[in-house]
């Protein structure tokens, strides 16, 4: 594609490539992302692509390989335009009747569609109980566009909030944002307006922007995927941004982890500045402006802004006190604005639509909506955008289709590693900053965990508490120390060694770790523990005073028996024991020796009768 030169010669293009777009009504899209790719997605559109030239629509359909759905337990998600037939768990094998039924014959292939609760076949994606219920507006071009093609953006409306921002003044770009009340999806939750504010104000000539796509939360990959899906729509919020601020240069911080995400980037990137949209004279305002990508080396610290500017700049990523804001003085000592993805993302949803109009999705203090990956014992795992404001049972049960097998809901952890989790008489909890915080959790980054009756939360505690203390720089006591301390008292009371003091114990170090601590990666690692505590304290009792873990989970406080009148003798748990600890003649009852076993759970993952107990 030829440089565009100035704004007109972009509105030129965009309404071109729009009406391209419309005379192409048939074609399918297959979600291809990184989830999707593990479950085949690309040999499915190969497959498509051969089957469409043995049919002898190569020239008529296209086949388009795009983000994430965010469905994504369906994954590979076919959908078939333009009538929107969502195909689910589609495998090289279906694309002869795909082709066949669907595309020459008009006809549903029953069999792939979506079924919901009830039982009844679903054959539009937006009628699928999961999308119902959402409001999308950063994933709402996923499933659509080819993140490789940058006209296949601008044929959707891209780059139209950067040709709007470039016609205002730097000044009534920031009150835009301002007005719409955007805070930091990264978990801070700062007024964005305000942050860009202090940072235009701020002296030196020389500014940067930064994205922060360091996303390193257990069960967390928002970020991820939108670079995935749609590069293009942070590069413009970045863009915008740089332009309202004043600043030349700007710098992608993305995992290592993440190699289709730079991949996408970095190919976006490029396409950008070929068509002119960053580099020299930006669609010829004067602006200059460009993007680089740094990858970072999976240090979760690295998540926080002096960490991360401490990294970009060459050095060990670890946390600075901050004298002054970062907005001030930040990567090499400059005045520096850190947005995360969705921030960035949501930035030309903004421009396009209005700051009034934004500001009328979600609650008083947290406006818009937020993007939240439900995993963990949930019927519909994968990406969920919601207004903020919408209560966890919603989320959970209309678009998350309630727990799987039946099972009780106990609690849901949110925020990340740092955040809390929440119990069930709080379903009804409306989801924002501030109602989060309120009952000692937080917004995070957007992790949502749903866990079962079967969930230790003493060993939930746990795990989170090690998972932080693993990723602790180390350079201040109280997180150091304190998350170590908090590991093991948790660790003894998991098995079996708790005292009644541990509790008080563990209260008393979470709240000066809370305090103490250099950074929010310190100041938030006691949640986990508080939170539990909070909630579930009749757990921690249960285990320190009747040596018992009502979950079932703790190995050293449960035993294994067999109940006799269920048990027919069929021998599967004593082949499968690796302690050879199970015993019994050939259907008769049989029995477990306590002194050989483990307490590993085999017997009762194998025994197909239910008859393995836990006490």
């Amino acid at each position: 594609m030829k440089k565009i030169r100035t704004i007109a010669e972009l509105g030129t293009l965009r309404a071109a490539l729009e009406r391209e777009r419309e005379s192409a009504k048939v074609w399918i899209s297959v979600s291809n992302e990184t989830c999707a790719r593990a479950n085949g997605s690309d040999k499915v559109i190969a497959a498509l692509d051969e089957e469409l030239r043995k049919q002898g629509l190569a020239d008529q359909v296209r086949v388009k390989g795009t983000g994430c759905s965010g469905f994504c337990d369906r994954n590979p998600m076919v959908v078939v335009f333009p009538k929107e037939i969502a195909y689910q768990r589609v495998s090289p094998d279906d694309a002869a009747e795909i082709v066949g039924k669907t595309l020459i014959k008009g006809q549903v292939v029953e069999r792939l569609l979506h079924h919901d609760g009830k039982g009844h076949a679903v054959q539009h994606e937006a009628d699928l109980p999961f999308y119902r219920y959402q409001k999308r507006l950063v994933l709402r071009n996923h499933g659509r566009l080819d993140p490789t093609d940058i006209t296949d953006y601008l044929a959707s409306g891209g780059y139209t909030a950067l040709s709007q921002a470039l016609t205002m003044s730097s000044e009534q770009v920031i009150e835009e944002i301002s007005r719409s009340g955007l805070r930091g999806r990264g978990g801070g939750g700062f007024l964005t307006g305000r942050k860009w504010k202090s940072c235009r104000e701020a002296h030196g000539e020389t500014k940067y922007v930064i994205c922060n796509a360091d996303e390193g939360d257990p069960g967390a990959y928002m970020d991820r995927s939108v670079l995935e899906g749609n590069p293009h729509s942070v590069i413009e919020g970045m863009i915008i941004g740089a332009y309202a601020i004043g600043a030349r240069m700007g710098y992608v911080y993305v995992r290592a982890e993440y190699p289709l995400a730079v991949t996408n980037l970095v190919i976006a990137l490029q396409q950008a500045r070929d068509c002119g949209l960053l580099g020299e004279n930006i669609l010829g305002t004067g602006f200059n402006f460009d993007i680089r990508v740094n990858r970072g080396g999976g240090a979760f610290v690295c998540g926080e802004s002096t960490a991360l500017m401490a990294s970009l700049e060459g050095r060990v990523g670890e946390p600075e006190v901050k004298h002054i804001h970062t907005a001030e003085s930040g990567l090499w000592e400059k005045p520096t604005n850190l947005n995360n993805v969705e921030t960035w993302a949501n930035v030309p949803v903004i421009i396009n639509k209005g700051a009034d109009w934004f500001a009328s999705i979600g609650t008083e203090k947290s406006k818009g909506t937020k993007i939240f990956s439900l995993v963990g014992k949930i019927n519909n795992t994968g990406l969920v955008e919601v207004p903020m404001g919408t209560p966890l049972r919603e989320i959970i049960y209309d678009i998350g289709g309630g727990i799987p097998h039946g099972k009780k809901f106990k609690a849901i952890q949110t925020g990340g590693p740092s955040g809390g989790c929440v119990p069930e008489e709080l379903l009804d909890l409306p989801v924002d900053f501030d109602r989060l915080t309120e009952v000692g959790s937080m917004m995070g980054s957007g992790g949502m965990i749903v866990m079962d009756e079967g969930t230790c939360m003493v060993d939930v505690a746990k795990y989170f508490t090690g998972f932080l203390q693993d990723e602790s720089c180390g350079k201040c006591v109280p997180c150091r120390e304190g998350t170590a301390q908090m590991r093991q008292i948790l660790s003894d009371i998991c098995e079996g060694r708790g005292r009644p003091e541990d509790i008080d114990l563990l209260e008393e170090l979470g709240h000066v770790v809370q305090d103490t601590s250099l950074c929010a990666l310190g100041g938030t690692a006691a949640n986990p523990m508080l939170s539990t505590l909070r909630h579930f304290r009749d757990e921690y009792e249960a285990h320190i005073f009747d040596h018992r873990c009502p979950a079932g989970v703790c190995t050293a406080l449960i035993r294994y028996t067999i109940d006799v009148e269920k048990c027919n003798g069929c021998g599967v748990c004593a082949k499968q024991c690796p302690q050879n600890g199970v015993s019994g003649e050939k259907k008769q009852p049989h029995s477990i020796d306590q002194h050989l076993c483990i307490r590993c759970g085999i017997c009762r993952e194998v025994c197909r009768f239910e008859a393995i107990l836990v006490n």
